[in-house]
């Protein structure tokens, strides 16, 4: 692997005292999906500071602390020294996955806890990864600023927990704390359970959310065109992008659709979309319009990675990996920032909002549009009804016993 990589110079790497190491490396490495040029980049700084090191010794367990002192670099400029940081995270990694890696165990009660509780939620209550993440979050926060600072957990008391809910009230709308509150429940519950804190706090009331009181925010049809026209479509990235908002806008594809749309997805003969509706769970067969078919077939000639993995899209940079529906949203936020349009504020959806009310003023029925959204039920659909102003002007009718007389005098 090594000749192929350094054809040059692969001696220098063969002969170094770490190439069993390397060479395991450079293994992971393309498991993980990294370009070659890139990888290559990495085997480079990772030779350099191995043959340096006089405290990292090859065949043994790696401290991650002194693998973390090791990719500190003193000279050089700040690109040079966040390069060796982040190949240094990447090693770290690679070592962790090999089961070659000695972490740093923090010693004090708050994460012992917090990983206990992690644990839990993973092994016990089986949260996804995306779960994980937020009740960590919170949890952090609380332990951070909901706790005081010359106090421990076991004396926290109904008041803090209060005062706390009314911090986060000031950052967050109603159904923002909803989420809070309940990661908060959960974990005063654990620990109400498991004597680490007072029994009882959990009992947190929950904010009233309304189904329906906010109507989607959904793009002017004006603006959505505005902001595919941005897209330059230049390199790779910018095909991937303009055919990510093309299908949420044209065809109303929430972006976990969209990142779990593969290459079979695509009927090319039939020129049809297979779509796993995430909510509803069904399948859902689009036709494309000739132009969406162009769009994409330029987009595997034009912006998609030569990789074997079968998703439609990507990452744009190494390591080549399926594009999550969190990337997805990013790839919305970054496009709205970067055409300089007056749209601050607006998500992904409002995409898929816009295109729901694209049909709604083309008399489509909002049965089919609850269809092709993936509603689970019509009074979802029906919201987008509150949302067309116009269409309420038309249908107002005269309210019994009120006139207006000429010169405007009401009577």
């Amino acid at each position: 692997m090594l000749l192929d990589l350094f054809p040059r110079d692969h001696e220098r790497y063969e002969k170094s005292r770490f190439s069993a190491e390397l060479v395991a490396f450079a293994g992971w490495l393309t498991e993980q999906g990294h370009l070659r040029h890139p990888l290559r980049l990495h085997l480079h700084r990772i030779r350099k500071v191995l043959d340096r090191s006089e405290r990292l010794q090859p065949g043994t367990s790696f401290h991650e602390d002194e693998v973390r002192q090791a990719f500190v670099v003193s000279g050089g400029s700040a690109k040079t020294k966040y390069l060796y940081e982040c190949t240094g995270r990447v090693f770290t990694r690679f070592l962790a996955a090999t089961g070659r890696l000695i972490s740093i165990e923090q010693s004090d009660p708050a994460s012992q806890l917090c990983r206990r509780y992690h644990r839990y939620l993973a092994e016990v209550r089986g949260l996804s990864q995306h779960s994980l993440h937020y009740h960590g979050q919170t949890v952090a926060d609380f332990l951070s600023r909901g706790v005081p600072a010359d106090r421990c957990l076991s004396t926290v008391t109904a008041a803090d927990v209060e005062a706390f809910v009314q911090l986060k009230s000031k950052e967050n709308n109603r159904q923002s704390l909803q989420h809070v509150i309940a990661h908060l429940r959960a974990f005063l519950r654990y620990c109400g359970d498991r004597g680490e804190a007072p029994g009882g706090l959990h009992v947190i009331d929950m904010p009233r959310v309304y189904r329906g009181e906010l109507p989607p925010r959904a793009m002017d049809w004006a603006m959505v065109r505005r902001l595919l026209a941005s897209i330059r479509r230049r390199g790779p990235r910018d095909w991937r992008d303009y055919a990510i908002l093309h299908l949420m806008a044209y065809y109303g594809l929430r972006p976990s659709e969209v990142a779990a749309l593969r290459l079979d997805s695509v009927d090319w003969e039939a020129g049809t979309l297979r779509v796993e509706q995430s909510k509803t769970r069904s399948i859902l067969v689009l036709p494309l319009a000739g132009r969406t078919v162009r769009l994409l077939r330029r987009y595997l000639q034009a912006g998609r990675p030569n990789s074997d993995l079968p998703y439609l899209f990507l990452r744009s940079r190494s390591p080549i990996q399926p594009l999550g529906h969190t990337g997805i949203i990013e790839v919305f936020t970054y496009r709205a920032q970067k055409s300089g349009l007056a749209i601050g504020g607006m998500s992904s959806y409002s995409l898929r909002h816009a295109f729901a009310m694209r049909l709604l003023r083309r008399g489509v029925g909002v049965k089919a549009i609850g269809d092709l959204l993936g509603h689970r039920s019509l009074e979802a659909t029906c919201v987008y009804l509150r949302a067309d102003i116009d269409m309420l002007r038309k249908v107002a009718l005269p309210v019994p016993g009120i006139m207006v007389a000429e010169g405007g005098d009401h009577a």
